[in-house]
């Protein structure tokens, strides 16, 4: 079963991920908000974050340093409870 996460009463797919350092990620096309969950467990979400960045981060060949790389410096987050 794929986890699913709740955005503004809409539900999120999530995709688990081959990482060392992501578990899963997901994506809000309407709000643009893209989720991550580390393997830690801590949850995040990105806003502003446009459909070619959740793609890219798909189809990267590592996932930790894309999202290192292109997506924590370049947009507001904040962790969730």
């Amino acid at each position: 079963m794929v986890p699913r996460m709740t955005e503004n009463r809409r539900t999120i797919v999530t995709i688990l991920v081959e990482s060392s350092s992501l578990h899963a990620v997901g994506y809000a096309p309407e709000t643009k908000s893209l989720r991550v969950t580390f393997r830690n467990g801590s949850t995040y979400r990105y806003f502003d974050v446009p459909y070619e960045v959740f793609q890219d981060l798909l189809h990267a060949n590592s996932k930790g340093r894309y999202f290192n790389d292109s997506i924590r410096p370049a947009f507001r987050y904040e962790r969730l409870p």
